[in-house]
């Protein structure tokens, strides 16, 4: 195996809040550890487009306060082709970059994993994502922040609920996974969460209608996991038809979620993961996720860190059902 001796950083699909903190640590680590690095512009587009500079410790001074990514993102569909990819490790050879550091969530994780197997690269993930959806880490990166800018958001809309004596309806992103919703329910004293995991024969409305209505409150939150077919919208639409004595509004709150300054804990978790990410690839790791579960930093391979059924603790659901009566 030859010598790795350049490193290169891309973030990939959505951006989170504390992107540029990781960007930041792996960078100084890869320095202090004697490497090179090399930022990478919008994501695997920018590794087709050749979209490429070096990096110094002074291009990320200052960085770790500021949402977003100053690496900039973007979905490839060239990326998904053969030819893209192969265009892709092409650029990587002639600008001599030994080793990707890829930040980003599934679908970025899933390139990634993709391009290490067919080019026998070492590739290293960071699960950078705001939906808490890769497996085997506890917590991913922008989750805190993201939760917290959820919490302030709710904090707000309770004051009208309550004044006018409202259901809302609050959407939050998670298409496939809840766990935004159903930690920011508890968070902001939802009376509901309705979930993708909770997907059953039972009907998620008529079940907190029936439990979460009651005579001493004229006043509910709900908090509803983005969808297409089933979120905020479609149920207020339904307990305007079904109950139609009860005052209804939706807020979405959209891409509020992404943005702002990434909290203590998001900072944090991207410089650990950061720092682990160089040390993974010194151990001669390759193709791994950096994660932190118990405290502890680990590394998770791609199959397994892209699993779609990480789970949600059952006993949230217990935890919000006990705390909305």
């Amino acid at each position: 195996m030859a010598k790795i001796k350049t490193i290169g950083i891309l973030t990939s699909g959505g951006d989170a809040p504390g992107m540029n903190a990781a960007i930041r640590a792996v960078t100084r680590a890869a320095i202090c550890n004697g490497f090179a690095v090399k930022g990478i512009y919008r994501g695997w587009e920018g590794l087709i487009n050749e979209d490429i500079k070096n990096f110094t410790t002074e291009n990320v001074s200052g960085i770790i306060t500021q949402g977003g990514t100053i690496l900039k993102t973007a979905r490839s569909k060239d990326f998904m082709t053969p030819e893209g990819r192969q265009k892709a490790y092409d650029n990587m050879v002639k600008n001599e970059i030994d080793a990707l550091v890829v930040i980003g969530g599934n679908g970025s994780l899933t390139g990634a994993k993709i391009f290490a197997q067919e080019f026998d690269v070492c590739c290293i993930g960071l699960p950078g994502t705001i939906d808490n959806d890769l497996y085997g880490t506890d917590s991913t990166i922008g989750y805190d922040t993201t939760m917290n800018t959820i919490m302030d958001c709710v904090d707000r809309i309770r004051d009208t609920a309550q004044s006018h004596e409202r259901i809302f309806f609050i959407e939050v992103m998670g298409r496939d996974a809840g766990f935004l919703a159903q930690n920011s329910a508890i968070a902001c004293g939802a009376e509901a969460a309705i979930i993708p995991e909770e997907e059953t024969d039972e009907d998620q409305l008529a079940e907190f209608m029936k439990r979460g209505i009651r005579k001493s409150k004229k006043s509910c939150i709900v908090i509803v996991s983005e969808s297409p077919k089933c979120g905020a919208l479609y149920y207020a639409e339904r307990v305007k038809k079904e109950f139609p004595e009860y005052d209804v509004r939706v807020s979405i709150l959209g891409h509020l979620q992404r943005g702002g300054s990434p909290t203590a804990r998001d900072r944090i978790l991207a410089s650990r993961t950061g720092v682990g990410a160089v040390e993974a690839i010194i151990q001669g790791q390759r193709n791994v996720m950096i994660g932190v579960r118990n405290n502890e930093v680990v590394y998770v391979p791609f199959s397994e860190a892209i699993r779609s059924d990480k789970p949600m603790d059952k006993k949230l659901f217990k935890v919000l059902n006990e705390l909305s009566i």
